[in-house]
């Protein structure tokens, strides 16, 4: 479950972003809108602890993020949280398998290559396992972002734009398994978008 209460963020004395408090219960869906400027992307560093709190309070799976250090914030983030952001933050000298592999590597986790394998198939991108990152489209390299976001099977799922760079065919197959990694495992799941097309698939809807 998330909890937010009384959270602002200011980025200059001259404007402060103020978020109204939410409770999310495990396992539900989210699509967080608004207009450019809203705050939706940093609600979401705030939800995933990548800004440090300056007011308010964020309760995750019963841990208030404000009590813990860097390093355990580190280690919560690994086992906890899916992330997926506009740029996608991959190593493009090395392979999609490697990159994939950092992510139970960082979290402490065990690597399996065959969980890789699976969650690359589901994305239709198994066959580009040992290309390296630069020479994929962006589209793929977008799926590969999505694929490291969901291999740790994590509790909570924060993306930010997934689909932006998609195809309406690969916009339904991302949606439909972001959906279907968060249902079997009760992930909650937050989508920053301005894409229409994830409207008719989510229906609740937090308006910044």
């Amino acid at each position: 479950m998330i909890r937010v209460q009384s959270l602002a963020y200011r980025y200059n004395p001259e404007k402060e972003i103020t978020f109204r408090d939410l409770t999310i219960q495990t396992g539900e869906q989210f699509l967080l809108l608004g207009e450019s400027g809203s705050g939706k992307t940093t609600l979401l560093h705030l939800l995933g602890g990548l800004l440090k709190l300056q007011r308010g309070g964020i309760e995750v799976n019963g841990t208030e993020l404000s009590t813990l250090t860097e390093s355990q914030l580190d280690r919560f983030r690994g086992k906890h949280y899916g992330f997926i952001f506009q740029r996608n933050h991959l190593l493009a000298s090395l392979t999609v398998e490697q990159n994939l592999l950092m992510a139970p590597y960082l979290a402490g986790i065990k690597q399996d290559k065959s969980r890789v394998e699976e969650v690359l198939a589901q994305l239709d991108i198994a066959d580009q396992k040992k290309k390296r990152i630069q020479e994929l489209s962006l589209g793929q390299a977008q799926r590969v972002a999505i694929a490291r976001a969901v291999l740790n099977k994590p509790s909570v799922i924060l993306a930010d734009e997934p689909t932006s760079a998609l195809d309406d065919k690969n916009c339904d197959r991302v949606s439909e398994l972001l959906l279907q990694v968060a249902q079997q495992n009760r992930a909650t799941l937050i989508i920053a978008t301005h894409d229409q097309r994830l409207k008719n698939k989510i229906q609740n809807v937090i308006q910044l």
